[in-house]
């Protein structure tokens, strides 16, 4: 990185090496199929694999970055509409590691009563799942943290579950805006006893900090 575009990792002495980039890429190069969709409690599959769950509001883009950093054009559904993944979806990343896209939050013109089944789906998800090794809470860099992320926030903080913040979409900021969206983010998240100290800064478009992303990950991964 020059000294006028910020690393993709904040703070950047958390950056992985190229080693550790590459046992990432050769992870993630691997199959990765569908396992299951739970719409229910009971339709989640047994935690036979370390989990990654990835979160955030509604259209923040995590079915882009799962398609990206996994290299599928379609292995989680895109689209413009804001809410459409309903459903827990379970990805095997080559039996190694676990990848759960969780509903969006936040999409306030869903019916009430499916606001308040997903709610409680990721309640009970996030607070009684045992092989959740972290869970990946995706904002816009546009837009920053804002208030709906809090509740969230505070349910990974009483269930001790480790969350790390993945700011999406930082091809839309310049440089200047994402070196200080970065550091308010740093901020925002010190009251916070189960945010991971390393932000990452990514784009599904345009490939930036995908690396980086895959190698942070890789470690959590079983070594059977």
């Amino acid at each position: 990185m020059t000294a006028d575009v910020p690393s993709t990792v904040y703070p950047p002495a958390h950056a992985r090496d190229a080693q550790a980039i590459e046992v990432g890429r050769v992870l993630f190069a691997g199959p990765c199929d569908f396992v299951a969709g739970a719409l229910t409690a009971d339709q989640i599959p047994p935690d036979t694999l370390p989990e990654i769950a990835f979160a955030g509001r509604s259209n923040v883009g995590k079915s882009s970055l799962l398609n990206a950093i996994t290299g599928r054009a379609a292995l989680a559904r895109v689209s413009n509409t804001p809410g459409r993944t309903r459903q827990l979806n379970f990805f095997s990343l080559g039996g190694k590691l676990m990848l759960v896209d969780l509903p969006g939050y936040g999409y306030a013109e869903a019916p009430k009563h499916e606001i308040a089944r997903w709610s409680e789906l990721l309640r009970i998800y996030l607070k009684g799942r045992a092989s959740l090794r972290r869970t990946l809470l995706l904002v816009d860099a546009r837009h920053g943290l804002k208030p709906i992320d809090d509740p969230l926030m505070t349910l990974l903080d009483e269930s001790a579950v480790s969350f790390q913040v993945v700011l999406t979409k930082v091809d839309k900021l310049s440089p200047k805006t994402l070196a200080q969206r970065l550091e308010t983010t740093a901020a925002a998240l010190k009251s916070h006893v189960a945010a991971h100290p390393a932000i990452h800064a990514t784009s599904a478009q345009a490939d930036t900090g995908l690396a980086e992303l895959r190698a942070e990950l890789a470690p959590l991964a079983t070594t059977a």
